[in-house]
């Protein structure tokens, strides 16, 4: 029996725990999760360092999955967006089922290897482009018949699972286990499984956007504002970045069209955001390059 859906020997008696014992016994586990993420950062960091180069050069990030790592891939792919201004057309959600199946189970949908290879040779994918395929079980046909066409495709093919020696790991290039074990509930791996998986994409998707000098510092400063709380955080970040009072800031970043990273380097060269721009567009986007090699 795989160790995702082998019975907890720890909580045998769950139903009859006391509340706060419940709530432990849960809590507990996703402390673990976060653990085994923490162990396998050696693995996660190639990841990055084989992405980050591919991305660079105009590929496309690829998730693929089913049932909970699905929605999960699907989750992290939409927040690029908006947290790093990455481009829509540059992220691909495949789910095992299709959209029907981000509200419900579509049934035989995880077990279909073929529709898995369709579905990636429906993206027309390139050799910069980078799939990312999830499952619990490791095993699960749709996620291992599109890894093996992504490979096939000449893909970079990331594979990550939560049990050991899996075929999907097997399957990838760079393969990443995540044995986060019994859950707390047999076999529920929407529980530590899925918060495993969560801080794995999490990481590896934001450790990216990084490399892709989309951070400054620690500071989010491609953030995409869309909404009245974005439009204050993109002032605030400017301010924090530079210095400049919030009058200054939120009219320097209205002159760029509330491009932050541009809104910085025009405040520390003390330049206009047309120049600005232009020193950024000369080093890849680098906030720290633009402001120091002017």
């Amino acid at each position: 029996m795989l160790n995702t859906e082998t019975p907890s020997g720890q909580h045998p008696d769950l139903d009859r725990y006391a509340t706060t014992d419940l709530i432990r016994a849960f809590t507990a586990d996703q402390v673990h999760a976060a653990q085994v993420v923490h162990a396998a950062a050696a693995h996660i960091a190639r990841a990055v360092d084989a992405a980050a180069p591919r991305i660079a050069a105009g590929g496309r990030l690829i998730y693929a999955g089913a049932g909970t790592s699905g929605r999960l891939g699907l989750l992290d792919s939409v927040e690029l967006w908006p947290t790093f201004s990455w481009p829509k057309d540059r992220v691909v959600a495949l789910l095992a089922g299709g959209r029907a199946a981000l509200f419900e189970a579509v049934e035989g949908a995880e077990d279909n290897r073929a529709q898995g290879a369709a579905d990636v040779h429906a993206t027309k994918p390139t050799s910069n482009d980078v799939l990312i395929g999830l499952a619990a079980s490791g095993a699960t046909p749709y996620v291992l018949g599109a890894l093996e066409a992504g490979r096939a495709a000449g893909l970079l093919t990331i594979g990550a699972a939560n049990n050991p020696d899996s075929p999907v790991v097997a399957a990838a290039e760079i393969g990443i286990t995540l044995d986060t074990g019994s859950e707390t509930i047999s076999g529920s791996t929407r529980l530590k499984a899925g918060t495993a998986q969560k801080i794995f994409l999490n990481t590896l998707s934001s450790a990216i956007m990084v490399r892709l000098h989309k951070v400054y510092g620690n500071l989010m400063v491609d953030v995409m504002p869309t909404n009245a709380k974005l439009f204050r955080r993109a002032i605030a970040l400017t301010v924090r970045a530079t210095g400049a009072d919030e009058a200054v800031a939120k009219s320097t970043l209205e002159q760029c069209g509330y491009k932050v990273k541009t809104a910085i380097v025009a405040l520390h060269l003390k330049t206009n955001v047309t120049a600005a721009q232009a020193a950024l567009d000369a080093v890849a986007g680098d906030v720290r390059r633009a402001i120091l090699q002017a």
